[in-house]
């Protein structure tokens, strides 16, 4: 009986011992499942950050395209100017005097009725657009008329 009494502890104390291990079982994978979400939720916030700095990078090259394009489409304005300017051809050299005396006088023009919009209105958006409409005005007639440098190069 001795041995059986002995079996039947030894069974209890397995018992107790596999209920033991499987407590620590389950506590240590509540540590693994916590330590794995952790480990989820930093890699999910890189990839958010990730996902905002990709977004702000295509916004900026976005606004560099566009930026690009109104350049282009500035020098492209520019240029067909200085050639429809250049297109005058052959004409009577009156013509040509009075066709070179239009950007000045519309320029003095443009400034005199600024002016005239200055002393008159009292609003100040009314002003700082006439100012600006002026000052464009200028810069485009006149902005890339001067001649340019050859910096001690010769043209062939």
């Amino acid at each position: 009986m001795a041995d059986l009494m002995t079996l039947g502890l030894d069974a209890a104390a397995g018992g107790v011992f596999g209920i033991i291990g499987t407590a620590f079982g389950r506590v240590a994978g509540f540590f693994e499942r916590r330590d794995a979400y952790r480990q989820e939720k930093a890699r999910w916030e890189h990839e958010y950050r990730l996902h905002e700095l990709n977004m702000k990078s295509r916004e900026q090259e976005s606004r560099i395209e566009l930026e690009l394009a109104n350049q282009v489409g500035s020098w492209s304005g520019l240029k067909a100017s200085i050639e429809a300017d250049a297109a005058i051809g052959r004409a009577s050299k009156w013509v040509i005097n009075v066709l070179r005396l239009v950007r000045p006088s519309l320029t003095f023009s443009l400034w005199l009725i600024t002016a005239g919009i200055f002393v008159q209105t009292q609003n100040q958006s009314i002003v700082e657009a006439a100012v600006f409409a002026a000052t464009a005005s200028t810069l485009w007639w006149f902005g890339d008329r001067a001649p340019k440098p050859s910096y001690g190069l010769s043209r062939q």
